[in-house]
């Protein structure tokens, strides 16, 4: 099995921007009973990764901090087993940015991914474009997983509780810091991005004091020592 083996199916992209209700729980229930192979879709929404990943490391992410999404393509098909796989990165394309980027989707399509590119006109983004293209395969009938790999909660927590009441299987992947509600709502499952082994080629600077380990975890100073007057600790 490899990654894209479903992507060529009927059901495609739907068209950028098109307004697609949430699916039907019943119906596509019914649908999954007569289903033999089941889909397993990821949706990684690049922008809001990488803006991320930005207030991470703060600074513009290179080549040496973003993730590497051959290592994610494996991930994911271990994750799928038996079952098909379609992965899909949606990106959001500034002009200024088309030329050096089109290297980049090269690459991704040679690794068996699909993309979605739109645009990027004034403060657009493909949050609704990943959700209709859920939607649309919600619709199909033959999905069982969802990864999606965002940390915008306030664009994917309402479709995706409807994708679990239509017995969809939901893993959210992002950084817990930042994902807000995604990444504590008892009903979905939660990987923060660093967990996967080999993803990112060396640990990114974050201030995380959830995941400590048991002898303890040095955090160096931002800032120099008595230089900045006139801030109070939050409480």
């Amino acid at each position: 099995m490899r990654i894209g083996r479903a992507a060529c199916g009927s059901g495609g992209l739907r068209r950028a921007g098109a307004a697609l209700p949430y699916g039907r729980g019943p119906i596509a229930a019914r649908a999954r009973k007569v289903a033999t192979v089941g889909r397993h879709l990821l949706v990684w929404d690049a922008p809001n990764i990488d803006m991320t990943l930005a207030n991470i490391i703060d600074g513009r992410p290179t080549s040496k901090e973003r993730p590497d999404l051959a290592v994610l393509g494996r991930w994911l098909v271990e994750q799928a087993g038996d079952e098909d796989v379609e992965a899909a990165v949606f990106i959001n394309v500034a002009a200024h940015v088309a030329g050096p980027l089109r290297g980049w989707v090269l690459w991704l399509l040679e690794q068996g991914f699909r993309v979605f590119a739109k645009p990027k006109v004034g403060d657009s983004d493909v949050d609704d474009d990943m959700i209709a293209h859920l939607q649309a395969r919600q619709r199909a009938g033959d999905l069982t997983a969802v990864y999606v790999a965002s940390n915008d909660a306030k664009a994917f927590t309402a479709p995706l509780r409807e994708l679990v009441l239509d017995r969809v299987e939901v893993t959210v992947l992002g950084f817990a810091e930042y994902a807000g509600g995604l990444s504590v709502l008892p009903e979905l499952r939660f990987v923060d991005l660093e967990s996967i082994t080999g993803l990112f080629s060396e640990p990114l600077p974050r201030i995380t004091l959830d995941r400590l380990p048991e002898t303890g975890q040095w955090f160096e100073p931002m800032g120099r020592l008595g230089g900045i007057s006139g801030l109070r600790a939050p409480n």
